[in-house]
């Protein structure tokens, strides 16, 4: 960590905070903040404190460390070169003559480096060694992101497990709660191969040696986010990037092993049959993801350098640091997924569809249909399975990064052509009536044959009225917008003040389809719908900017599940994005959004950490920081 802020430094990467800054709120509000600027720096917190407790720590708190593109480059390396060197690894054939073979010798020499070298002396991450009774996770700056959160949470530990036999060495990142001195929440998701370890031990009626190591080479924590199938260990990546072997040590008071130079590790075991309640946490969907009961990890041991570094993540609403850190995977497990997916040429996940909400992607378009097999094939593969929203393009389409590829969707958009379907979903995903399985929607627009012609377009009050009528009584439309007008399939977005569900709205448009002879005023509706509309998109007037398309999306793909919020009627695809309750059928609780504290944030102004930001009221509305966002709240 010391030498990575060196070279943070040497870049001009990195921002130094020197001003005492609370764990709670203060320190990940800011970074909150910076990380959505267009040319931010990492940030190192020199004098983080604890204003309740009245600590002042010693360990710096480094932040955004992963916040750039650029220092991405710097802290993982070429990742195209890597993605490169991955495909072709996954291509070598056996060689057919000795000069094959010594083409290929190369690459083969560099798998020796896949395994990590376990050494018998002390680590660096063990120089102090607290044990038992001593231990206190409150001894360490662990922050307190928003405001609703059920307490401190580590947000970028390496969590190192492994099977029974210790056969499967496993190693993850999970938000970890502190509890309290010795004691932490594990949010291991259903869908976790820490879960499917952890099921050994209850078996075995055995505590399960788990340890959660911080810091260290930057590397090891984007290896944690990696999402490599069971049982190749992520540290093995490691190696294969740096060409050299992840060098690690046995802990002091479980087996497992952690790297050499961590800068803290925290040991100890769960109970396999003990639950806890964990959360609430404002998470990277940008909400509150609710209390839930998760393993509890009692922590035997805290080791640490004597001069280490904390590090740490916010995350909430787009653009965060997950994006960046996402990056390198989406690049160099392309062509992994492309061992599944023959006809794929690329994908992207734009971060305001926070990833596993929504993915573009390009494929060769070799026959009919073929896009929804690589639908198929997306959602029947590890961490792809999590995916709602596919929108599939062919190999002449723009790049899925262009601002271009919009058009070029909506330009062969069909609701001939929307797949419907269902399956497994993210265990963070609110939208889905039960827990992590709901409706999911594939987009095949590979081809423009299918497409109807140019629709007429209606100025806004035309819309306005059409539209007031289509939603009456289920709510009042209070502001229109259409956008995208100069392609064939324009979308309109409609603010409502909701009343009752909107599936009442959708079915008497289904049932006036349907039966002709039904109310002349609901048939004349349809007509109109399938005369001047193709996309339809409702949200809440009270939550939503029109003109801010950016935070639109990444409120519109969280709060839809395919199969209840989507209808098509006609040629008319009509999409409810608003919060939904009992009237919707939906019984889970819908969480609060993760919003800045304007108390603070007006702190923060208040010390001049916020003076370069410029017109902060219009920063804040833009990224919809609080609830200042929309001055009708």
């Amino acid at each position: 960590m010391r030498q990575t802020i060196d070279l943070l430094k040497a870049h001009n990467e990195i921002k130094i905070i020197t001003e005492p800054l609370d764990v709670e709120l203060e320190i990940p509000h800011l970074a909150y903040l910076e990380v959505k600027r267009k040319n931010s720096k990492a940030l190192l917190f020199t004098n983080p404190i604890d204003k309740e407790r009245q600590i002042s720590y010693e360990t710096p708190v480094l932040m955004n460390l992963f916040g750039s593109f650029s220092r991405v480059q710097l802290l993982v390396g070429d990742t195209q070169g890597i993605a490169q060197e991955v495909a072709e690894m996954i291509k070598l054939k056996p060689p057919k003559s000795l000069k094959e073979a010594l083409k290929i010798a190369p690459r083969m020499l560099n798998l020796r480096f896949l395994a990590p070298k376990i050494v018998k002396e002390r680590g660096l991450c063990q120089e102090v060694i607290t044990r038992g009774l001593g231990v206190d996770l409150n001894a360490i700056p662990i922050l307190k992101t928003w405001s609703e959160d059920g307490g401190r949470f580590i947000t970028m530990g390496q969590c190192y497990t492994q099977s029974l036999d210790g056969s499967v060495k496993n190693l993850g990142m999970y938000r970890l709660q502190v509890y309290d001195k010795n004691h932490l929440g594990l949010h291991w998701q259903i869908h976790k191969d820490s879960i499917g370890l952890l099921e050994e031990y209850r078996k075995a009626n055995k505590k399960m040696p788990v340890s959660i190591a911080i810091g260290g080479d930057p590397l090891y924590t984007w290896c944690a986010t990696a999402p490599l199938p069971y049982g190749l260990f992520e540290l093995m990546l490691y190696g294969f990037i740096r060409k050299k072997r992840a060098k690690m040590v046995r802990c002091v008071s479980n087996e497992i092993c952690v790297p050499y130079d961590a800068d803290f590790v925290i040991e100890g075991f769960v109970e396999p049959n003990v639950m806890r309640d964990e959360g609430r946490f404002g998470d990277h969907t940008g909400f509150y993801t609710p209390i839930e009961p998760y393993p509890v990890l009692e922590v035997s041991a805290i080791t640490q350098k004597k001069n280490p570094i904390y590090l740490a993540t916010v995350v909430g609403k787009p653009p965060l640091e997950d994006k960046y850190l996402g990056f390198p995977t989406e690049r160099i497990f392309l062509p992994l997924l492309q061992t599944t997916t023959p006809n794929l040429i690329d994908y992207y996940m734009p971060e305001n569809g926070v990833f596993h909400n929504l993915i573009l992607a390009k494929i060769e378009a070799r026959f009919p249909r073929i896009a929804q097999q690589s639908m198929h094939a997306f959602w029947g593969v590890g961490q792809m399975s999590f995916v709602k929203h596919a929108i599939f393009v062919g190999e002449n389409a723009p790049s899925l990064q262009d601002k271009e590829i919009v058009p070029y969707i909506l330009n062969r958009f069909s609701v001939k052509n929307c797949l419907i379907s269902e399956g497994v979903c993210d265990a963070l995903d609110h939208s889905s009536p039960s827990f992590a399985q709901g409706g999911k929607l594939g987009l095949d627009c590979t081809n423009a044959l299918e497409i109807e012609d140019k629709l007429e377009l209606l100025d806004t009050m035309q819309l306005h009225k059409i539209l007031s009528e289509v939603f009456s009584p289920s709510g009042k439309v209070k502001s229109v917008r259409q956008i995208y007008k100069e392609t064939k399939n324009p979308i309109i977005i409609v603010g409502i003040d909701k009343k009752e569900s909107l599936k009442k709205a959708f079915l008497r448009l289904e049932r006036a389809k349907l039966e002709s002879q039904h109310q002349e005023s609901n048939l004349q509706n349809v007509n109109l719908l399938e005369k001047y509309m193709r996309i339809v998109v409702v949200v809440d007037e009270l939550k939503n900017d029109l003109d801010n398309l950016y935070m639109l999306l990444w409120r519109v793909v969280n709060n839809i599940d395919a199969k209840r919020d989507i209808k098509i009627i006609g040629k008319t695809l009509l999409l409810d994005a608003c919060d939904k309750d009992v009237s919707d059928d939906y019984l889970r609780e819908w969480p609060k959004e993760t919003d800045c504290s304007r108390e603070v944030l007006d702190k923060l102004e208040k010390y001049g950490l916020l003076s370069d930001f410029g017109n902060l009221e219009n920063f804040y509305r833009k990224f919809h920081i609080d609830k200042s966002y929309n001055t009708k709240m």
